[in-house]
């Protein structure tokens, strides 16, 4: 009599088991990757200026990206709801024009600030209503955002810088907090001030209603809307977020360099969609990490300073950082077919 016999799947779930694991590392590997790159990036620097790794030089890199830092947690805002912003570059000019504008004219700060600010917002919600009411992709309305808002910076300028600034606003943008005294070791305000928005913007995403309505928006449009998600009203209000968050940006960056430049920010847009793409927020919507994107713009930061101690001029600088953007959206596209979600 012969006993039919089944493959029993004992033998089967260890082999399975560790398939799924290899896969969840490989997983995590593909998408952090930006760290495993921003870690042999330190290394190299390391390598190549003995001075690098001085705390003087970490608090010069963050006063040296905050600028963009701030606009790239705007427009990871933006990005995550599957959209897009091209007009921040131009609208931190703006911004940085309209302060100093105001401040030039005897405004108090106390007013010029927060009036510049409500201006970003406004422009940012603007953005967002076209978008959302005039069914017109994102990409159309902030690319004529872009020209729009250059154009007003130089006119509302003359072309020409603004200057003759109060000291009580340019010394901000240069200012250093002191951590340890004793030791003479301080950190740059506006660094501080990056952080701070990463922490609160994190936070936002995290642990908010708002943040589940972010991510639901950006991973599928009409599912998010049958849920009974506010799609319209987010998408406005993640643009308006980019527009406040660049206004600021542009009056931080007019407080350092003590004057209005209409020319500032020019290709600024590029750095910050760099960061978000490389800090791993999909361009499709639904998956990102303010985390990463302030990870990806001290890589990018740390990149520069690679370039500079190499000899490498601007030029290249902009060539590999076009690189950069196209290499990190065909990793993005890799990790979301690997994970089923193409």
């Amino acid at each position: 009599m012969t006993i039919a016999s089944n493959p029993s799947p004992v033998f089967d779930k260890p082999v399975a088991l560790a398939s799924r694991r290899r896969s969840a590392v490989l997983e995590w590997v593909m998408r952090y990757n930006f760290v495993f790159i921003f870690l042999f990036a330190v290394v190299v620097a390391t390598f190549l200026s003995d001075d690098f790794l001085t705390f003087g030089n970490i608090a010069n890199l963050f006063q040296q990206g905050a600028i963009v830092g701030i606009i790239a947690i705007g427009m990871t805002f933006v990005i995550l709801t599957a959209n897009i912003d091209l007009s921040v570059g131009s609208l931190c000019a703006f911004g940085g024009i309209l302060v100093a504008v105001l401040l030039q004219q005897q405004v108090s700060g106390w007013l010029a600030v927060p009036a510049t600010l409500l201006v970003g917002l406004a422009i940012g919600t603007l953005m967002g209503s076209l978008t959302v009411f005039g069914k017109v992709p994102s990409f159309i309305i902030t690319l004529a955002g872009l020209v729009s808002l250059r154009g007003a910076t130089f006119l509302a300028s003359d072309g020409a810088p603004i200057g003759g600034l109060p000291a009580s606003f340019t010394s901000f943008g240069s200012a250093m907090i002191d951590i340890l005294p004793s030791a003479g070791i301080a950190f740059p305000v506006l660094g501080l001030i990056f952080i701070l928005i990463t922490v609160i913007a994190w936070l936002v995403l995290r642990y908010t209603v708002f943040g589940e309505y972010v991510l639901a928006t950006g991973g599928n449009l009409e599912a998010a809307r049958l849920s009974g998600v506010p799609v319209r009203a987010v998408t406005i209000a993640v643009f308006a977020i980019c527009g406040g968050l660049a206004a600021f940006a542009g009056l931080l960056m007019t407080s350092r360099l003590h004057v209005g430049q209409p020319t500032a920010a020019q290709g600024l847009e590029l750095d910050a969609i760099a960061a978000v793409v490389l800090g791993g927020t999909s361009l499709f919507g639904g998956r990102g990490s303010v985390v990463g994107t302030a990870v990806a713009v001290m890589l990018l930061q740390v990149l520069r300073n690679i370039f500079n101690l190499l000899g490498l001029g601007s030029f290249y600088q902009m060539a590999i950082t076009g690189v950069i953007i196209v290499l990190a959206i065909l990793l993005n596209r890799l990790i979301d077919h690997y994970a089923g979600r193409t």
